[in-house]
């Protein structure tokens, strides 16, 4: 079984993502700085979540996109 995730870390994660692509990368740490910087919240472990999810979502699309690069 997979991780569950709620809303709340699904919702402000893919809102950076649209708001900054080009700032979210594929490593935790500067995801980690990204969140604290755009977004206030005294959770350090709601941070992580956030910073978690985005590179999980990063990471997905890196991949999509090689697929979808091999195919043409």
């Amino acid at each position: 079984m997979g991780k569950v995730r709620t809303s709340v870390v699904k919702r402000i994660a893919w809102k950076l993502l649209d708001l900054y692509p080009n700032e979210v990368t594929a490593d935790f740490n500067s995801n980690k700085e990204l969140v604290k910087k755009y977004v206030y919240i005294k959770s350090k472990k709601l941070r992580n979540q956030i910073a978690g999810y985005l590179t999980h979502l990063v990471k997905i699309r890196t991949r999509r996109a090689g697929q979808v690069s091999s195919l043409e």
